[in-house]
């Protein structure tokens, strides 16, 4: 997949050059609808404090300012495939303690908690099959380095077929529910009821921690 990640790098990049530091410039509509993905993301690390989060697929580190605004306390680290990404996260964040952005596709250490927005909608030209193969590694990595759960969030089958496009990867929420709770544990929630034409996938590992 190097070669269709680096074509998604770019891809980012470019949104980030004609848009700059907001959510059009990481391929969102608005700034409503990034945030209310993040409080689905977030349910993982709900009355949580202290905690230790990687958000993969971060883009300019937008959530890292939503935590903020939320006052909750985490030692958090920021990954994306695109480099002019993690060059403006490090510029708009530049001091702030506990805040650190890496260039790549996988977090450089285990965290309590791991989320990912977005990161498997665009596949561009990758063969359907391929890219679902992709997202299940890339789940199996979410796993590894995240020792209380994780969370992601994908574009749904059930979207509107005359919206669907060739380039968009639109996931079987059920399947996935279904291997999480084969694969990585019995808590697993799926939220599939928030007004976006996605899903977020829930799987805890600390239940009753």
């Amino acid at each position: 997949m190097s070669a269709d990640l680096a074509g998604i790098g770019r891809y980012y990049s470019e949104k980030l050059h004609a848009h700059g530091a907001s959510p059009q410039g990481v391929d969102w509509n608005s700034g409503e609808s990034q945030r209310l993905r993040f409080g689905e993301l977030l349910r993982i690390c709900e009355g949580r404090q202290d905690f230790s989060l990687n958000d993969i697929g971060c883009g300019y580190g937008a959530l890292a300012d939503h935590l903020v605004e939320l006052g909750q306390r985490c030692d958090y680290l920021g990954v994306d495939i695109s480099v002019p990404m993690i060059t403006k996260a490090e510029e708009l964040h530049r001091g702030r303690v506990g805040c650190r952005f890496l260039a790549g596709e996988r977090a450089d250490r285990s965290a309590d908690y791991s989320v990912a927005s977005g990161i498997f909608n665009v596949k561009l030209v990758a063969p359907h099959a391929a890219w679902r193969s992709h997202v299940l590694q890339t789940l199996d990595g979410l796993n590894a380095t995240s020792r209380k759960g994780f969370a992601f969030n994908c574009l749904t089958k059930y979207s509107d077929a005359e919206r669907m496009r060739d380039d968009l990867y639109y996931a079987d929420p059920g399947e996935l529910f279904d291997h999480c709770k084969r694969r990585f544990s019995r808590n697993v929630a799926l939220l599939h009821d928030y007004g976006l034409y996605e899903f977020t996938i829930l799987v805890r590992k600390d239940v009753g921690a």
